[in-house]
């Protein structure tokens, strides 16, 4: 029987990224740093992260860089199995 792919983010930023938190759409309940999926716990720019815990859905995502300034990604469709990407259009909410 064929493993079933794991859900990928895909940083298409131009910074690496310590810490990746989802939340269904227009909350503010965001999970565990998926970061931390990782094996250097960062997400380099063009790099892909495995995600888990995270069924089909809309997200909003909190973003927080290397160099410590937060951004934040809303009304991302996600869906199991496959990749969805965030590249520097998509960054809103900047903060530091």
């Amino acid at each position: 029987m064929a493993e079933e792919k794991p859900t990928r983010f895909w940083n298409l930023t131009a910074w690496t990224i310590t810490d990746f938190k989802l939340a269904p759409a227009g909350t503010e309940k965001f999970g565990p740093n998926q970061c931390q999926n990782d094996k250097d716990a960062a997400v380099d720019a063009d790099e892909r992260l495995k995600i888990t815990g995270v069924p089909t859905g809309q997200y909003d995502a909190r973003i927080v860089f290397r160099n410590g300034r937060v951004r934040r990604a809303k009304n991302l469709s996600i869906v199991e199995g496959q990749i969805f990407d965030i590249g520097d259009k998509d960054l809103v909410d900047c903060s530091k």
